[in-house]
C-alpha cells in the first residue's frame, strides 16, 4: 500500500470499530485460555504500553516497525515486538508511555509522531501484563539508533501483514505451553507470535476494513 493511500484512510482508521478479542484471538493458540475481566482484575496486573509506527519507505510503500529484543534472562528475550514497556510513574498517561518507549528504544522524537488512536488492550499471562496498544505515523522514514534493548530493526511492508499468505502456523515451547502449534505471521523472515501477532491482528483487520 502507498504511504499516501494510508494516509488518507487515517480518519476511517480514527473512527472505525476495533476488532477487539475476536481479532486477536485469532492469533493464539487454542490452549491458551481466554480470561474473564474479573479473573484479569483478580491478578492486578501491570500497566505498559506499545506502539505500532507506520512511515513510508523510499519507494513510497507503507511501512511498519518491528524490532527484535535483546536477550536477556526474562520472558519476553529475543522476541519480535513493537516498541514498548511498563507504565512509569513519571508518565501522564499510556500515550505517553508508548512515545516515551519508543523515543528511548529506537531514538524517534516523541513530538514528531502523529498518534491515531488506541487499539484493544491486550493481557499478557506470562508476566502479567496488560498492554495498551497505540498506532501512529510519521512523514519520513525516521533515522533508527537502537538501544541496548533493541538487538534489531525490522521493517515490515504493511502490504505483508495484509497479504494472508504470511499466516501460517509453528510448532513452539513457551514459559507456560509445551510443544504446541501456534498461529503466527511470518514477516521478514521472523516468526512473530504472542501478544505482538494478537496486536497486529487488530491492526490487519482495522486496516482491511478500509480497503
Amino acid at each position: 500500500m502507498k504511504f499516501s493511500n494510508f494516509n488518507s484512510k487515517i480518519n476511517q482508521l480514527k473512527n472505525d470499530s476495533l476488532g477487539g478479542l475476536p481479532s486477536q484471538f485469532k492469533l493464539v493458540p487454542k490452549l491458551r485460555l481466554q480470561f474473564s475481566e474479573e479473573k484479569i482484575r483478580e491478578r492486578n496486573p501491570r500497566k505498559a504500553a506499545v506502539l505500532a509506527l507506520f512511515y513510508p519507505d523510499n519507494n513510497n510503500e507503507t511501512i511498519f516497525l518491528l524490532t527484535k529484543r535483546a536477550s536477556y534472562n526474562g520472558t519476553h528475550s529475543a522476541q519480535i515486538s513493537f516498541p514498548g514497556g511498563k507504565f512509569d510513574n513519571s508518565d501522564t498517561s499510556l500515550q505517553e508511555t508508548a512515545l516515551r518507549e519508543l523515543e528511548e528504544e529506537v531514538d524517534v522524537p516523541r513530538n514528531e509522531v502523529i498518534v491515531i488512536r488506541e487499539l484493544s488492550e491486550t493481557y499478557i499471562p506470562p508476566s502479567n501484563f496488560m498492554v495498551s496498544p497505540f498506532i501512529g505515523y510519521v512523514h519520513t522514514k525516521p533515522k533508527f539508533t537502537p538501544n541496548e534493548e533493541v538487538e534489531e530493526i525490522i521493517d515490515v511492508k504493511l502490504s505483508d501483514l495484509l497479504d494472508d499468505k504470511n499466516l501460517t502456523s509453528e510448532i513452539m515451547e513457551t514459559s507456560y505451553m509445551k510443544e504446541i502449534d501456534v498461529p503466527c505471521f511470518k514477516l521478514n523472515n521472523h516468526i512473530v507470535w504472542g501478544a505482538t501477532a494478537m496486536i497486529l491482528s487488530e491492526i490487519k483487520d482495522l486496516i482491511k476494513g478500509t480497503l
